[in-house]
């Protein structure tokens, strides 16, 4: 096993530059940049150009010219300006050269500084971090909570009415994409057009540090309800079906029938012989589920419920342009992805260990 993880964790390193590769090669072809960004944001401003002199002759003409064809927005600016601009970003340097400075700032864990916000992407990651993992947790333990029991029923009686009209609400809510779901819980329940029965804003109110300990608990519940439902369905859904069918296929199997032939009750069955086997593959797989929560739905729910999580701050970061940002916390996604993919081996290794991954590589 040992080796096999070896493997796995040199095979992070190229994985992670294939993923920044093939992203820092579609961002140089998408309109736009930190360059257009800034021109657009210093449209209207009136003194903005103060300390730069516009050249009357032909050269400085001609540069103004380039400077215009090169950058959307930027006619009439001093090319002075744009260079200045061009050297802030770092895009005076070859996309080759800027890719493997990036590179090796972020083999130091060095991600720069973001463009417009000023403050270190480090900071800017922990600072939005605990409302994805807040959000991502609670979605994956409530998934989990209703997910096994409900599958266990399901597979007892499988073929039943029950059954069947369970099936029909988990295929439904797997169809529901997470967004549209929320929004939906936005229209009934957050003041949309109907009721206002919980906040569409944030994580707190605004006197939260002035209540109580039970009332910061409820605060706090009372704001993440609607986006942890909308980000729990499709997981749940997943996770239902996943307990149901292993849950069928253990109970087909020999020591099971031989349990009940040596007359033991059907509770003892269920959960002292087929729960413990049967959970295996759904427990190891606690970690990925998380993170399929924690990256799948975060942008969108985030977005939708206003929320100042890793999701939004992705988001923005794309709208505005802002390349370290949006590279630096990609690279740090990809790296917890790879990751959290051989914890999940882990835990199959843990729960089982019989499973042997290097015999199966072999």
């Amino acid at each position: 096993m040992g080796a096999y993880i070896l493997r796995r964790l040199f095979l992070i390193i190229p994985t992670l530059i294939g993923i920044m590769v093939i992203n820092f090669a579609l961002v140089q072809f998408v309109p736009g940049g930190p360059v257009e960004q800034m021109i657009a944001n210093m449209q209207g401003q009136g003194d903005v150009f103060e300390g730069f002199s516009g050249s009357g002759s032909d050269a400085g003409q001609d540069m103004a010219a380039e400077a215009n064809d090169k950058y959307l927005g930027a006619r009439g600016l001093p090319p002075e300006l744009i260079k200045e601009l061009e050297e802030q970003f770092g895009l005076d340097k070859p996309p080759l050269e800027r890719f493997f400075n990036m590179m090796w700032n972020y083999m130091r864990l060095d991600f720069g500084e973001s463009y417009f916000r000023k403050i270190d992407v480090t900071e800017l990651v922990l600072e939005k971090m605990p409302v994805s993992i807040s959000l991502g947790l609670w979605s994956t333990l409530i998934a989990y909570l209703i997910s096994i029991p409900l599958g266990i029923r399901k597979a007892v009686s499988d073929g039943s009415t029950f059954d069947s009209w369970t099936s029909g609400i988990i295929i439904a809510a797997y169809a529901i994409p997470g967004f549209l779901f929320a929004i939906m819980l936005v229209v009934l329940f957050a003041g949309g057009s109907y009721w206002q029965i919980f906040p569409l804003r944030g994580l707190t109110s605004d006197n939260f540090d002035q209540l109580s300990v039970l009332g910061k608990a409820a605060d706090y519940l009372w704001h993440i309800f609607l986006p942890v439902l909308a980000s729990t369905i499709a997981a749940f859904a997943t996770l239902t079906l996943l307990t149901k069918n292993s849950f069928l296929d253990e109970i087909k199997k020999h020591y099971v029938m031989t349990a009940r032939a040596k007359g033991l009750t059907e509770s003892k069955v269920l959960y002292g012989h087929v729960f413990r086997n049967a959970m295996l593959i759904v427990i190891a797989g606690f970690p990925a589920v998380f993170v399929g929560v924690f990256f799948g739905s975060s942008l969108l729910i985030e977005t939708i419920f206003s929320l100042d999580g890793l999701g939004r701050l992705g988001f923005e970061a794309a709208v505005s342009r802002d390349y370290p940002v949006m590279f630096g916390t990609l690279f740090l996604f990809g790296l917890i992805g790879l990751v959290v993919n051989i914890l999940s081996d882990l835990m199959y290794v843990l729960v089982d260990p019989r499973i042997d991954f290097e015999k199966r590589e072999g």
